[in-house]
C-alpha cells in the first residue's frame, strides 16, 4: 500500500510517499480501508519531534481516519467486513490502517467519509471536555481558545448545543466569523488586544465558568485570571507550541480547578464516562446536530502540502486527506 512516511524528524518536507506492507489486525483490532484522514496540528509536532511523546522512525503520521472494515481480528466480533467506520488510531495517512475495535465508531448513513474523518476526534474531544471534564451546564459562560481550529470550532458548536453562553477567541476575523456561525455569543480577537480587557469590557471581571484551551501559550494564564471563583480550566493541547507555566497562587486565590484531557487515554482512566459520552455523542451525530467545517482537501500524494497548510495556522476547521479509491477499481 501507499503511505505518507518520514525517515527523519523535521518539517512537512520530511514526508515522502512510500510503498509498505498492508498491516494485519491483531486481537481486538480491525483493518480499515482508508477513504479519508484528517490532519491535526499535533501531527505537525510529531513529525518535528516536538510532541509530548517520542516519535519512532520511520513513522507514518495521522491519528484520525474514516473508511471501510476489510478484515477483523480475533475478539473484535462486534464489527464486520463492510462496516463504514471512523477510527482513532496511529498511522492514518495510508491506504490501510489497523485500529482497536473500541476506537472505532459507525458512520451515520448521511455522512461522507471526509466529513466523518473531520468529526470523530475533534468533536469527540470537545464533547468529553465539556461533558465529563468541565461538566458544563446551561447558561454557564464558556471561553473557547483557538476557536477557529478543529477542536475549537467543535467546542463552540457543542457548548452552544449544551445551552452555554460561548465566548470564542481566535487570531483573525475570518476565524471568529466561523465561530459566530457555530453559535458563539461573543468573540475576541486576541491578535488585536488583551483577552482580559475585552472580556471585562463585555461581561465584567471574573465572568467565566469554564475555559476550554487547545492551544496553550500566553492566552492560558490570561484566561485563567478571568475565571469566577471555583471555575474550571481544561487544557487539551499546545497548538501554540508553548506549554504555559501557571502561577499556582492563581489557583489558590480563585479556588480554580485545572484539568487535563487526552482522548487516547481517557477510555482507560474513565471507561464508564467514555462509554456514556460516546453513546450520547453518536446519538447527536446521527441526529445531524453538528457537522465539521472543512477548510481544504488534499490527495495522499499531497500530504506534505496538507501538513504545511495546517502548520501555517491559516486553516479554519479541518484539513482532509482523501484517497481516490476509484483508481483502484
Amino acid at each position: 500500500m501507499s503511505a505518507a512516511r518520514i525517515h527523519r524528524l523535521g518539517r512537512a518536507d520530511a514526508i515522502q510517499i512510500d510503498t509498505v506492507d498492508i498491516p494485519s489486525p491483531g486481537p481486538g483490532e480491525v483493518l480499515v480501508e482508508v477513504h479519508a484522514a484528517a490532519v491535526n496540528f499535533p501531527d505537525t509536532l510529531m513529525i518535528a519531534g516536538n510532541y509530548q511523546t517520542p516519535t519512532p522512525l520511520p513513522y507514518i503520521p495521522g491519528h484520525e481516519a474514516a473508511g471501510i472494515v476489510v478484515d477483523v481480528g480475533d475478539g473484535a466480533s462486534e464489527l464486520t467486513v463492510g462496516d463504514r467506520v471512523a477510527v482513532l488510531a496511529p498511522h492514518a495517512f495510508a491506504e490501510y490502517v489497523t485500529a482497536p475495535a473500541e476506537s472505532t465508531s459507525p458512520i451515520p448513513d448521511a455522512v461522507d467519509f471526509g466529513s466523518a474523518a473531520a468529526t470523530w476526534v475533534c468533536h469527540l474531544t470537545a464533547y468529553h471536555a465539556l461533558r465529563s471534564v468541565a461538566r458544563i451546564s446551561p447558561k454557564e459562560r464558556v471561553l473557547v481558545l483557538g476557536a477557529g481550529g478543529g477542536v475549537g470550532l467543535a467546542a463552540v458548536e457543542l457548548a452552544t448545543a449544551f445551552g452555554a453562553d460561548v465566548v470564542a477567541a481566535a487570531s483573525s476575523r475570518a476565524k471568529l466569523d466561523a465561530a459566530t456561525a457555530r453559535g458563539a455569543r461573543l468573540t475576541i480577537d486576541y491578535s488585536s488586544g488583551d483577552i482580559r480587557e475585552q472580556l471585562r469590557a463585555a461581561w465584567g471581571p471574573g465572568s467565566l465558568d469554564a475555559v476550554i484551551d487547545p492551544i496553550g501559550g500566553w492566552q492560558s494564564e490570561a484566561s485563567l485570571r478571568e475565571l469566577r471563583w471555583g471555575g474550571t480550566f481544561v487544557t487539551l493541547g499546545y497548538a501554540s507550541g508553548e506549554i504555559p507555566k501557571i502561577p499556582l497562587n492563581l489557583v489558590l486565590l480563585k479556588g480554580a480547578v485545572i484539568k487535563g484531557f487526552e482522548i487516547r487515554t481517557f477510555p482507560q482512566h474513565d471507561p464508564d464516562g467514555n462509554a456514556r459520552d460516546r453513546a450520547e455523542f453518536i446519538e447527536l451525530w446521527n441526529s445531524g446536530t453538528f457537522s465539521p467545517t472543512i477548510h481544504s482537501r488534499f490527495s495522499l500524494a499531497d500530504t506534505r502540502a496538507a501538513l504545511e497548510t495546517v502548520a501555517g495556522r491559516k486553516t479554519i476547521g479541518k484539513t482532509i486527506i482523501e484517497i481516490d479509491r476509484d483508481r483502484d477499481r
